[in-house]
């Protein structure tokens, strides 16, 4: 249940964040099953999600009618009226949308109080991600169960929005089967919905749990057999559960142990704190351990009720100056939080010592994976590299933090940051010294003569380093940077430097473990100068000559700060039980340091040898040659090539060499073009976009058009289906065409040579398929001569125009013609002087049902009232001669014959011309990928860094191998799609279409990125095409429909059809 029944609720501003924990995998071969009294087996537990997993909306709706001075009680009321039949009823199942649910709901709200009520506020506030979080207890529950070898289940009445997503703000990885009222047209306290549940999960009811906290649904769900337990908090439920299942639900918390004596705070006074800063009213007792990790500000983990908090303290006891400054860590995670950086939310900093001896802060308790050892012991190599990868992004974005927006700019210094740090740690070793240090004077002597010139002023951490981010249990993704006692404002190169301070430390050390005995490419691990490499490319900086300095300056603060922490360990003061050991460690670290002072400097940075840069054409080519397949296809898959006689309609292809002989030998034809002219034209053709007649078509192109028709190497795109009679295509199958498509796709001048360039290729479509005699006539024949250009105008600057529906741009009759209204852009090919056509869409009937009301005209350029307004650029790129222009149509009158297919039938043209016109996108980005691929591999093999050629690092073989694991994956699912278009039709292939649609320009987006990264700097010029090919790749997740739009079709069919 979600807003059906409301119960009280802790306070908004304390909803705990939704925890994210790991699910350990479950032995389904055997199963553990647990029995309770009266010995029957439990094999799962099934969830209600409002009330039991999610706060009930009850206390939200209590204080939002206070706040809204809305008579008390109004919205249950409202909730219960109508029964069945009620608006909320009608809502759950599916039957009305969020605005008629709003508009009806908030009539009877009205009615009820009187007054108006505005319940477009409390719906906002209910379905808000700061109240619908997860209860703590609940996810740790869960994570147990599965544990355990149980299913889980939730069982929810719920509801859609507007967008068409159903309102579950849950991880659905945590449950074996979810059943949603909206998506069942059923409810509780339906039967059905229950067997239903029982049905997909597979079980009987009485091995099944079922909890609530309605009595309605208890009642129908314990009448078919299911145990049940009522939920009035999720403490007491979780305890009921364990009684019936017979085994814990709590896991412990990592990394923590019980509070040492040294450590011990007053319980007491920190409850009575906790319970009026949160507003609990519950007696339970106070859960308090210590994280056995840190050297600096004692830290513990609190559970209270329903509440898991993390506490921060100064240690007690007389501290050296200006340190354990936790006030400045509440600070600093406050506003890092805004801007992005993933840190723990932090909830109150209490600077009254008398609550518990010392100033605290408290944030909010993330669950998570903190790795300790460096070396990352019992991954594989490839989850190593993007454990370190994600680390050296988020110091990136932590290093990007705009100061001024983030409120920063006064949190340190502007500049000398390098110089203050000396000196600051210079005077704490002083305070803390209890020994002289050989190593130690020699650098205080020598630092302050070496000091670097700073480059820029962000925000510093401080302490970078591993064991000071928490992960994601399941993925290589930081949830959290922890430990921000040393931040500052400063260079952002100290931190670099001290996250690399594990490659120089060995596995032995105590307290801080290292990997330099260890050998880097057998972990995966990323070297030192890898490392930095990808941070400075991930900046966009170029790499220092100075880094011995920072390696030297970062260890000499680990030694300060070491030395700090042993003082306060012979007084019982420091944190950590093993703060003695660092005695022996302090003088290990000052050493290290002046090792890296007396070198010259970083070698391997300062020595990088100067090469020639990579001699090679702009039309490098991926064709790999194979003795078993015809010279120039491409045959990447190791599954033998389908024989000819399987080459056919109802056969998916998934090599040219499967080809059927004469698709075959089209293929080898438009190989040998590509290659002999196609490629070789393509400096002359990109001199021309960036030259000053740039927007009049090159005579090169229309030259090598001539060239295309004579040789049989035009308008391929038609598919066989939309033209049986071979009447203006080569009748070729959609799987047969992608080969050919994803061959013209590397060079981004192929498409327009051969007259399968979009939006022409998606109009002449729309003209075969829709299109009268007389228009075809008009329109479709120079079009497919190549004498004209046209282009599509949709899209709106003012609504969200992916949704057809949204379109505003009128279309409205009068006498014998149409009089179009609208503003339209990144109409794709419009500053072409050659584009004659416009198909236009709009809406004629605003009163017709939403898929009804649009229609599409064809629209002569020339036509009176068309005004454009200006050119568009992607990425900086013009795209010239086509373009993407802006364009107003005011008072623009069409000849009522120039209307398509009739009046309301433009979303069904749509959706029709996007079908194979989107996948031909699809196919063409498999080309740019190959062919970025292939220039990828050509300059690692060719350059050299850090002493050796970049194809013998590790990162750069990585990166290969998973741009090719990428591209064979997309181009399998492109094949599957077009392959079900060739024989099912292109409405059965709707899931792989949109599936594709969400893959390719991803992937190519990677890939492309990966190969920019090889290139380096070159990678972004107009040398190489591949700063091109990423701009339309990255435009083709807008142009090809939003990924969002996409995925959101993708998960409405899977949970249609295969739940």
């Amino acid at each position: 249940m979600c807003i059906r029944r409301l119960l009280q609720c802790p306070p908004l501003q304390w909803a705990r964040r939704a925890a994210f924990l790991k699910h350990f995998q479950s032995n389904h071969q055997e199963t553990h099953r647990w029995t309770h009294f009266g010995g029957s087996t439990y094999r799962a537990v099934i969830f209600d999600m409002g009330g039991v997993l999610i706060p009930s909306p009850a206390g939200v709706a209590a204080e939002w009618e206070i706040q809204n001075h809305i008579p008390s009680g109004t919205i249950m009321k409202a909730f219960k009226e109508g029964g069945e039949n009620g608006p909320w009823m009608r809502f759950i199942r599916g039957e009305i949308k969020v605005q008629d649910f709003l508009q009806e709901f908030g009539r009877l709200c009205s009615e009820m109080s009187k007054t108006s009520v505005p319940v477009d506020s409390f719906f906002s506030l209910v379905t808000s991600e700061q109240v619908s979080k997860q209860f703590p207890v609940m996810t740790e529950a869960i994570t147990q169960i599965r544990a355990k070898g149980l299913r889980t289940a939730v069982l929810s009445n719920n509801f859609y929005f507007p967008e068409g997503r159903s309102f579950l703000p849950l991880d659905r990885k945590q449950f074996d089967v979810v059943v949603e009222s909206c998506l069942e047209g059923i409810c509780k306290p339906d039967p059905r919905i229950y067997q239903l549940c029982l049905e997909r999960l597979g079980l009987q009811p009485s091995e099944s749990i079922f909890l609530d906290d309605l009595g309605p649904n208890l009642k129908a769900a314990a009448s078919l057999g299911i145990h049940t337990i009522k939920v009035h908090d999720p403490e007491t439920a979780v305890k009921e559960l364990e009684a019936l299942l017979g085994f814990t639900l709590r896991a412990s918390i990592p990394n923590t142990r019980p509070v040492r004596k040294t450590m011990e705070i007053p319980k007491e006074s920190l409850e009575k704190y906790l319970k009026d800063l949160l507003g609990i009213q519950t007696t339970g007792p106070l859960e308090l351990l210590q994280f056995d990790h840190g050297q600096s500000n004692p830290t513990y983990y609190i559970r209270l009720a329903n509440h898991q908090l993390v506490l921060r303290k100064k240690p007690p006891g007389a501290l050296l100056p200006s340190a354990h400054a936790v006030e400045r860590e509440f600070r600093i995670m406050k506003a890092l939080a805004k801007a992005g950086v993933p840190v723990p939310n932090v909830v109150d900093l209490c600077e009254d010592s008398s609550v518990i001896g010392t100033p605290f802060y408290l944030m909010e308790y993330c669950p998570g994976l903190i790795y300790k050892d460096p070396s990352l012991p019992g991954l594989e190599p490839s989850q190593r590299q993007a454990i370190y990868t994600a680390m050296n992004r988020v110091l990136c974005k932590i290093h990007s933090v705009d100061l001024q927006a983030a409120g920063l700019e006064d949190y340190g210094k502007h500049g000398d940051y390098i110089p203050r740090q000396v000196q600051t740690w210079i005077k704490q070793y002083r305070a803390s010294e209890t020994s002289t240090i050989p190593a130690m004077e020699r650098l205080i002597e020598w630092l302050p003569l070496h000091l670097p010139h700073q480059q820029r002023t962000t925000v510093v951490h401080g302490d970078f380093r591993l064991d000071n981010l928490l992960f994601h249990p399941e993925k290589p993704e930081v949830l959290a940077v922890l430990d921000w006692e040393l931040s500052t404002l400063g260079d952002p190169l100290a931190d670099v430097a001290y996250s690399c301070m594990a490659h120089y430390l060995p596995s032995s050390c105590p307290v801080l473990r290292g990997f330099s005995d260890r050998d880097l490419t057998q972990l995966g691990i990323p070297t030192a100068e890898e490392y930095f490499r990808m941070y400075c490319l991930h900046m966009g900086i170029p790499p220092i000559e100075n880094w011995n300095f920072y390696m030297a300056f970062c260890f000499f603060r680990v030694g300060a700060i070491l030395q700090g922490v042993y003082k306060r360990s012979l007084t019982g003061q420091a944190s950590s039980a093993t703060a003695k050991q660092t005695g022996k460690l302090t003088e290990f670290m000052f050493n290290l340091a002046w090792d890296f002072a007396i070198k010259e400097g970083f070698r391997v940075f300062k020595e990088m040898p100067v090469t020639k840069p990579l001699t090679r054409s702009y039309h490098a080519w991926a064709g790999p040659q194979s003795p078993l397949s015809p010279t120039g296809t491409r045959s990447y898959s190791s599954v033998p090539e389908a024989s000819p006689a399987h080459a056919s309609k109802g056969a998916m292809v998934i090599s040219p060499g499967g080809l059927r002989p004469p698709v075959r030998e089209l293929y080898e034809r438009l190989d040998r073009f590509m290659k002999q002219r196609v490629y070789p034209a393509e400096p002359e053709l990109q001199s021309h976009q960036a030259a000053e007649d740039r927007w009049s078509p090159p005579p090169l192109i229309e030259d090598l058009k001539e060239k295309a028709k004579a040789e049989g190497l035009w308008n391929l795109f038609l598919p066989l289906e939309t033209d049986p009679e071979k009447k203006y295509g080569a009748g070729l199958t959609n799987v047969e065409y992608a080969h050919l498509c994803e061959l013209m796709g590397t060079s981004l001048y192929a498409p327009e040579i051969f007259n399968c360039s979009a939006p022409d290729t998606g109009n002449m479509e729309l003209l075969v398929r829709y299109g009268t005699e007389e228009q075809k006539a008009r329109w479709l024949t120079p079009l497919l001569e190549g004498r004209a250009r046209s282009c599509f105008a949709m899209t709106e600057p003012q609504v969200a125009s992916s949704d057809a529906t949204n379109i505003e741009a009128s279309i409205r009759e009068e006498d014998r013609f149409y009089v179009i209204n609208g503003h339209k852009w990144w109409i794709t090919g419009v500053l072409d002087p050659r584009c004659q056509l416009c198909v236009f869409m709009g809406k004629t009937d605003p009163h017709a049902p939403s898929h009804q009301q649009q229609s599409v005209l064809l629209v002569p350029m020339d036509t009176p009232g068309i005004k454009i307004i200006r050119p568009l650029t992607v990425y900086g790129l013009e795209d010239a001669p086509g373009g993407h222009g802006e364009i107003r149509f005011e008072h623009v009158r069409v000849p009522k014959e120039n209307m398509v297919l009739g009046r309301g039938r433009g979303f069904e043209i749509a959706q029709g011309r996007l079908g194979p016109g989107r996948i031909h996108h699809c196919m063409r980005l498999i080309g740019f990928s190959e062919r970025a691929l292939a220039l990828m591999k050509a300059r690692v093999k060719s350059r050299v860094a850090f002493g050796k050629p970049l194809v013998e690092q590790g990162t750069v073989l990585a990166d290969i191998a998973q741009s090719r694991v990428e591209i064979e994956q997309a181009r399998l699912l492109v094949l599957k799609a077009a392959h079900l278009m060739d024989v099912a039709g292109n409405k059965a292939a709707a899931l792989d279409i949109a599936m594709i649609k969400m893959v390719a320009p991803s992937m190519a987006c990677h890939v492309i990125d990966r190969a920019i990264q090889a290139f380096g700097a070159a990678g972004l010029s107009s040398d190489y095409p591949l700063a091109q090919f990423f701009a339309w790749a990255r435009a083709l997740r807008f142009a090809d429909g939003p990924d969002e739009v996409h995925r959101a079709t993708v998960a409405k069919m899977e949970l249609k059809h295969r739940t």
